[in-house]
């Protein structure tokens, strides 16, 4: 089944080296980010485990689970995380689901359905390298595919996540490359009028489609 941002994410209960979980229920009203791995002991994911665990506390700030994924036995997850933890200074505080029979890596279509579990090489599995951002509503908001080659950029998906979390909660885009405390975009949905009503202290116009005005505060 092909997943799109708004789709519901699918449901599951798993495996995971903090015991067994039914996915919805351990979201519950939380944001939560879903990161996959092809396969357990490979060298880019070792990076990537290791650096999500030291940003744990900040997407706990933003009410936001962190939940990975690998190919593996939940078994073999214990002793990876030991090599994480010498390798880039962070054990995973996070639970690792175990995906040994390919079924949460088929549910969401980072695998084809007709593929089997065995004796895998990582690049049999090389396409199990997503971040699904899911919100509250247990919805996709966004999505992101990296080759196994390159290491993916976590601030970014920080990022993208105050983006989508932003959108959410006041209704407003985001330009390039913006970060947080920065100036946001009046969606082209919203008149003028009712622009000047919601945003009073006044709004940049560059083009009709185009309005600036101050990050919304919380």
């Amino acid at each position: 089944m092909a997943l799109r941002i708004g789709d519901v994410a699918p449901n599951f209960s798993a495996e995971t080296t903090e015991g067994k979980i039914n996915f919805h229920d351990w979201i519950g009203n939380s944001w939560a980010i879903l990161f996959s791995h092809p396969k357990d002991y490979t060298p880019v994911c070792t990076t990537e485990l290791g650096y999500m665990a030291g940003l744990k506390p900040d997407f706990d700030k933003r009410n936001c689970k962190i939940i990975g994924l690998s190919a593996d036995p939940v078994s073999d997850h214990k002793g990876w995380s030991k090599d994480i933890q010498d390798a880039t200074g962070h054990a995973p505080t996070y639970p690792i689901i175990g995906d040994a029979d390919l079924e949460v890596a088929k549910l969401y279509d980072m695998l084809p359905a007709s593929e089997t579990p065995g004796k895998r090489t990582p690049a049999d599995n090389q396409t199990v390298r997503a971040v699904f951002v899911i919100g509250p509503d247990k919805k996709i908001k966004a999505m992101l595919i990296y080759p196994m080659s390159s290491g993916r950029n976590f601030d970014e998906v920080m990022r993208l996540l105050d983006s989508v979390q932003m959108s959410a909660k006041h209704s407003v885009a985001t330009p390039v490359n913006w970060k947080p405390g920065q100036d946001v975009i009046i969606p082209t949905a919203l008149s003028d009028d009712d622009a000047k009503k919601k945003y009073p202290q006044g709004f940049k116009t560059v083009k009709p489609y185009l309005r600036f005005v101050s990050q919304p505060k919380d």
